[in-house]
């Protein structure tokens, strides 16, 4: 009877509180972060949605009474950026010339580069890497003057391919540093049963690397779209006002001196700006997380 006993009631691992001590910091916490973030976004889009006679009663945080789409429209064909008045039309035109070569050129170079460095060890390879590694933590403006004598000599100064050859080495350090880690965590077992049955240089990368690395690709395109499509200070200086990136024109309408200021015009053009970027987090954050997860950061 007391064996009987001793079964009879809960058993089991203890649940957990819903509202314990660790849960509240934790959700609390990130509740604040959340609304740090998302606060300011709140109010461009609802500045951008009023008309100017609403925005200056003052109610900031309120949503708009009257929705209107003009600021947006005027944003991306009209707004004036210096002496030209077409929007951010012109300048988002020249983001994607500059964006689209830049990515496919660096990540083509740099994942044949970590290709090579993780699997194919050649004389002088350690030395190679470390200047690679160097080179990623160079600060920018370091190299500034630099680089413009040496578009200057090679005719690419103030051209489109100037800044899309200048994104493209300035990105190479790190996405070889991302893929060189990410194709070490590859079984080393899968490239020698591939060199035992006579498979080459290309044909391993083509064949067998390609295919396992959607994760590691998807983290190196964001890295680069984000950091090309919202770089400020390469576009001003290597390029000419008609070549002019998306965020230059941005910066032209937001400080443009010339009649009153349209805090409206300036939130919608602030959002088109920050679009692209949003877009790709939202579409490949899963497989951003599964690249860094697979070893994308491992030293």
């Amino acid at each position: 009877m007391a064996d009987v006993n001793m079964f009879e009631g809960p058993h089991g691992a203890k649940p957990r509180k819903v509202f314990s001590r660790s849960n509240i910091l934790l959700y609390g916490t990130l509740i604040m972060v959340a609304m740090y973030y998302l606060l300011p976004l709140y109010v461009m889009v609802v500045t951008s949605l009023k008309g100017m006679p609403e925005i200056r009663m003052g109610n900031v945080f309120g949503p708009p009474i009257e929705i209107t789409f003009e600021p947006w429209v005027k944003a991306w064909s009209t707004a004036c950026t210096g002496i030209n008045c077409d929007g951010l039309s012109r300048g988002f035109g020249n983001s994607v010339r500059i964006l689209i070569p830049s990515v496919v050129l660096s990540i083509a170079i740099s994942s044949v580069n970590g290709y090579a460095l993780a699997n194919w060890r050649f004389k002088g390879s350690e030395v190679f890497f470390t200047i690679l590694i160097i080179g990623a933590f160079i600060p920018y403006q370091v190299m500034i003057y630099p680089i413009v004598i040496l578009l200057r000599e090679m005719g690419l100064y103030g051209t489109l391919w100037g800044l899309v050859l200048v994104h493209s080495i300035f990105g190479m350090p790190i996405l070889t540093l991302l893929f060189r880690n990410y194709f070490t965590s590859v079984p080393e077992e899968l490239f020698k049963a591939a060199r035992v049955d006579g498979a080459g240089f290309w044909s391993i990368y083509f064949q067998i690397m390609l295919p396992m690395s959607l994760p590691i690709f998807v983290v190196a395109i964001i890295l680069q779209v984000t950091g090309i499509w919202n770089d400020f200070l390469f576009g001003v200086i290597y390029t000419k006002p008609d070549l002019y990136p998306m965020t230059v024109q941005l910066n032209n309408i937001v400080n443009s001196v010339q009649g009153v200021k349209e805090y409206n015009v300036n939130m919608a053009a602030t959002l088109l700006t920050g679009f692209v970027p949003l877009a790709i987090y939202f579409i490949s954050g899963k497989l951003f997380v599964r690249g860094i997860a697979a070893g994308a950061v491992k030293g």
